[in-house]
């Protein structure tokens, strides 16, 4: 039993059994790439965005769809339940027409439960939270995750994030008057930030805004990203895998007790990574995290108090 929300927890509960996420290439482009608020995209972000391991992000979106689940049924060939996320680059970034009719091609096949949609928080017009808002309301489970990675404007600026924290607590709390579900993403080891800055990013979420999700990131260097300067003219410390597994620990204990935890470390392909290489062992990297909190006695939210949360 982890001693911390889990995705798959939160799912098994609301759906009754274990379900696949179905990661989708949806062709979208990114505010901050094509010019409309910048260009160069986020300094950390590789050419295909987030999208890096899906199977085949270049077939139409209805053939990505069962190529996933066809790959996922070997592992798990008796899950009958999907949620289709919409995951590499900014899943909102064009007309509400254009968004409908590529969702619609995914969203309507047998046994789809829900959808995921990946964006930025300055690419969420009135009409766009009205069709998510309508796809909730046909019986979808709708979560909208929200790419913040830090609170602090001047990392922000530093990672050409292009966007403000403030645009991002509206557009959460525009997203939450229509009930529709919040998770937000936050990258530890950010250039510039120290530790008690990223204990401070989980601090300020919780108690500026009203989400129901995090996901925690390891930032991953990867080859062809702009963030490789700031590496190679020393202005980029990787985190060793003890300073990562301290600073999870420590953000756990801040959340909200019923906060799910989407994620505390993520996955980078091999040949792309320049570092840290401990974060290919993934379940060691978890089963460490695990370790800690058994060894400290903690759990999520045992220093979590209802003040940082605005009440």
């Amino acid at each position: 039993m982890k001693r911390y929300k889990t995705l798959n927890e939160y799912y098994r509960h609301l759906f009754g059994e274990k379900i696949f996420k179905v990661p989708i290439d949806a062709g979208f482009d990114c505010p901050n790439r094509d010019g409309t608020v910048a260009r160069g995209g986020c300094t950390f972000c590789t050419v295909s965005g987030s999208g890096d391991a899906i199977v085949a992000p270049d077939a139409p979106i209805r053939d990505q769809f069962y190529l996933e689940v066809d790959f996922m049924h070997r592992k798990w060939p008796d899950v009958k339940k999907y949620l289709v996320y919409f995951q590499n680059y900014t899943n909102t970034h064009d007309h509400v027409d254009v968004l409908r009719s590529r969702y619609e091609q995914a969203i309507n096949e047998p046994g789809v439960v829900g959808i995921n949609i990946g964006t930025r928080p300055d690419c969420l017009p009135d009409e766009t939270i009205c069709y998510l808002a309508e796809l909730k309301e046909r019986g979808l489970h709708v979560t909208v995750e929200l790419g913040l990675q830090t609170t602090y404007e001047d990392t922000s600026e530093r990672i050409n994030r292009a966007h403000s924290y403030e645009t991002f607590t509206d557009a959460v709390k525009r997203l939450r008057q229509y009930g529709l579900e919040v998770v937000v993403h936050l990258i530890n080891g950010l250039p510039g930030e120290t530790h008690e800055m990223m204990l401070e990013n989980v601090r300020r979420v919780v108690a500026d805004t009203e989400i129901q999700g995090i996901k925690l990131h390891l930032l991953h260097l990867m080859t062809n990203t702009r963030m490789q300067r700031d590496y190679h003219e020393g202005r980029l410390h990787l985190l060793s895998q003890e300073e990562y597994v301290a600073i999870i620990c420590d953000q756990l204990e801040v959340l909200p007790p019923h906060l799910i935890v989407h994620r505390i470390t993520g996955d980078a392909p091999a040949d792309k990574l320049i570092g840290p290489m401990w974060s290919l062992n993934k379940w060691e990297v978890l089963n460490a995290i695990d370790a800690e909190m058994l060894r400290r006695n903690s759990t999520q939210g045992c220093n979590y108090h209802a003040k940082e949360e605005g009440s």
